[in-house]
């Protein structure tokens, strides 16, 4: 059996990348109102395919009464809902992108 040095302490968090990758970028609002945009046409869409997959059906009985009916498509349906979870991934991500856009950033404790 080989062994093989791990890194430990300093080695696994070096202090130069640990800088370079700050969250608070302000940059992040704007890709935050991108998803809010697209995600307001998923949802417009999802609305759309639900009404085209429910179909009311009007027959006409011997006796000459009317019977109405629904009509489900489930493809339809079933786009519809996707939409929409896509739709509430991508809101919850824009409000992850606009927290690590505005956070504020660690205040050093006066003495």
């Amino acid at each position: 059996m080989i062994d093989l040095p791990q890194p430990t302490g300093a080695d696994l968090w070096p202090g130069d990348s640990a800088k370079a990758a700050r969250l608070n970028q302000p940059w992040r609002a704007f890709v935050a109102l991108g998803e809010l945009v697209v995600a307001a046409l998923a949802l417009w869409l999802a609305f759309v395919l639900w009404h085209a997959g429910v179909v009311t059906v009007v027959t006409t009985a011997g006796d000459g009464a009317q019977l109405a009916s629904q009509r489900y498509f489930g493809g339809h349906i079933a786009g519809a809902l996707a939409l929409g979870a896509l739709c509430a991934v991508l809101v919850v991500d824009a409000v992850r992108q606009v927290l690590l856009a505005v956070s504020a950033r660690h205040r050093r404790k006066k003495h």
